[in-house]
């Protein structure tokens, strides 16, 4: 696959400013994807949140193999972190979340009190990359609309405070991602769920390298996905590229002249992964 590079001005300042915040909170929340757990991380968010009480939250884990989740869940806890499984858009995990802060906070509110400190707020940063659904969490543990969501990168823009109640303030920030991607396989897995724009994606060449993936882990289970009876056979540039030109065939998806639409192939699988179409996966175990 082509190497991919992108990183938006508007990110380069987000660092910066997260640095920066993270004088003012009490816990660091991280919001990743169940299904991608080392390549949805920000490896930046251990080293500048040093000293801070940890949340991990692993979303979308109604999409994720629910045993590699648990494994996950495991080391995380292993890690000293606070880890917790949820699914945002349907609110599950969301009462686990209330202990988990509640347990983070523990250690500064000891603090408080021997400082003669009583009822300051707990302050959380909620922080994840792109596309984990960090802002629908936030709408869901706050129980409105308070932070745009989008089913694409780079929605939220700007940092913005958010009282949950009397004793819990939570700071939403810009979805982070780091300037270079050194390891192949983490942008291949960022590209498969939608943490970057399409425009810096080769769709084809994306799906190919998909098929090849699931296929170690997960097989046949995209020939049963799809109807397929048996093995692809065919040899067009490779078995990747048949699968895609059969499910081009089969899904009616014609170029004039009636040559199937690879392209349109391509889509359709990578948007029936993110979306949660093909079943629980989970492409990084612990």
């Amino acid at each position: 696959m082509s190497d991919i590079h992108w990183y938006p001005g508007h990110m380069t300042r987000a660092v910066r400013e997260m640095k920066e915040d993270i004088k003012l909170i009490d816990i660091m929340i991280e919001i990743i994807d169940a299904r991608i757990p080392v390549s949805s991380r920000n490896p930046d968010i251990d080293s500048m949140a040093q000293n801070k009480s940890r949340i991990i939250i692993l979303n979308k884990s109604d999409l994720a193999d629910e045993a590699a989740t648990t494994a996950w869940m495991e080391k995380f806890t292993a890690d000293g972190m606070i880890a917790v499984k949820t699914n945002a858009k349907n609110g599950s995990g969301l009462k686990v979340m209330k202990e988990a802060i509640a347990k983070a906070s523990e250690a500064k509110i000891a603090r408080d009190r021997k400082r003669g400190i009583l009822n300051r707020p707990v302050r959380a940063m909620v922080a994840g990359i792109p596309n984990v659904g960090k802002s629908t969490f936030i709408n869901a543990y706050a129980g409105r609309a308070v932070a745009k969501t989008g089913n694409k990168p780079g929605v939220t823009r700007g940092k913005q405070w958010i009282k949950l109640n009397k004793t819990v303030e939570l700071l939403d920030t810009p979805g982070i991602l780091w300037p270079r991607f050194d390891d192949r396989t983490t942008a291949r897995h960022l590209a498969y769920i939608g943490s970057m724009k399409n425009e810096v994606i080769n769709t084809r060449e994306l799906a190919c390298e998909f098929i090849k993936e699931i296929g170690q882990d997960y097989p046949d289970m995209l020939l049963k996905v799809y109807g397929f009876e048996s093995e692809i056979k065919g040899e067009v540039n490779g078995i990747e590229a048949a699968f895609l030109n059969e499910l081009a065939l089969k899904r009616g998806m014609l170029l004039k002249g009636g040559e199937p639409d690879i392209d349109k192939a391509a889509a359709l699988l990578l948007d029936d992964f993110k979306n949660g179409r093909l079943g629980k996966i989970t492409l990084e175990k612990v």
